[in-house]
């Protein structure tokens, strides 16, 4: 068992097959040896997505839950772009998180933090750089969106 393995079955954590884009787009590109993926939505392993504004029919807590969900569905797509072999992973560079909030929300990095969060423990030895914005509506009414960039051997 590979060490990243080892750590996600320490943490309970399985990684989903991802989504595949719904656009003319690719769900990850490499350049040299960064990894980016395209934004991910909160869409459970069951395939339901995770819609609504934040604080209106979303709590935060419902929230960074959602934005854990997007990381994980980012790791399957990360997962595919290293052959199946997430110890490629050097570390994650970025998480741009995007929350679909009222215009008075202000908790943005609370949301996002459900991502950095699981990132951290499945990446201890790093740290990755990170911006959480508050949108007025994101694709199909998802509550959030995670793209990321990771950086491999």
């Amino acid at each position: 068992m590979s060490k990243i393995e080892e750590v996600l079955k320490k943490l309970n954590i399985n990684i989903p097959n991802p989504p595949k884009p719904v656009g003319n787009y690719a769900a990850f590109s490499r350049h040299e040896k960064l990894i980016f993926i395209s934004g991910q939505l909160p869409i459970a392993a069951d395939g339901k997505l995770i819609t609504g504004k934040v604080m209106k029919e979303i709590s935060l807590e419902q929230a960074q839950k959602a934005s854990e969900i997007a990381i994980l569905n980012a790791l399957g797509h990360l997962k595919n772009a290293c052959d199946s072999d997430l110890n490629k992973v050097k570390s994650c560079i970025r998480i741009s998180g995007y929350i679909n909030s009222l215009k008075n929300f202000t908790d943005h990095p609370k949301v996002i933090n459900g991502a950095s969060d699981l990132i951290a423990k499945i990446f201890p030895s790093n740290l990755h750089s990170r911006i959480a914005i508050g949108c007025n509506s994101l694709p199909l009414n998802a509550c959030v969106e995670i793209e990321s960039i990771f950086e491999i051997n």
